[in-house]
């Protein structure tokens, strides 16, 4: 089984980490994976996205036309990849940064109020987390707690701190499930 994920939104809303982190779970539990960033110059506010490839068996092409999945933290993120996301596919909508509706009837969306929610935690910075969570329970590719071990081994030691939140974060996208 192969599974393609677009992650997309500004940069500084934690994009490339979010699919960074997808794909270091997916290679712990021993699956191939590819994961290719783009961003623009910008350092915050600028364009972000990464696509994120799992599969059981050797990947053909990192490149991805028609994705399983799309995470869309923004408005731009939502018009550019809402029609790219394969029939049947999910498509993930941070509704905090998103003031339009999807257009599409053969897929999955799930819509979250990310920034909302993450600021429960008492950290916007979580939103990404928290769709991460969202996008799993709508499209199990993945167990979380593969993606919560994958924190833990990837994330650098200064950061641990943060586990709990993350792990809080995750937990609280798995329930929005339409």
């Amino acid at each position: 089984m192969q599974t393609e994920v677009i992650f997309a939104g500004f940069g500084g809303q934690g994009v490339l980490f979010g699919g960074q982190l997808l794909a270091y779970a997916g290679m712990d539990e021993g699956k191939e994976v590819t994961w290719i960033p783009s961003y623009g110059p910008e350092m915050r506010g600028g364009t972000a996205n990464c696509t994120v490839v799992i599969s059981d068996e050797e990947i053909g092409s990192p490149f991805v036309k028609h994705p399983t999945a799309v995470i869309a933290m923004n408005r731009p993120s939502l018009d550019k990849y809402e029609s790219m996301v394969k029939p049947g596919g999910v498509l993930v909508v941070n509704t905090s940064m998103v003031d339009r509706k999807t257009t599409r009837t053969d897929i999955k969306v799930v819509e979250v109020d990310a920034n909302v929610e993450a600021e429960k935690l008492g950290d916007q910075k979580m939103a990404n987390m928290v769709l991460v969570g969202a996008l799993l329970a709508n499209l199990p590719f993945l167990p979380i707690e593969s993606v919560e071990k994958a924190l833990k081994a990837h994330l650098p030691e200064r950061h641990h701190k943060l586990l709990p939140k993350n792990y809080e974060a995750l937990e609280m996208g798995a329930h929005f499930i339409p």
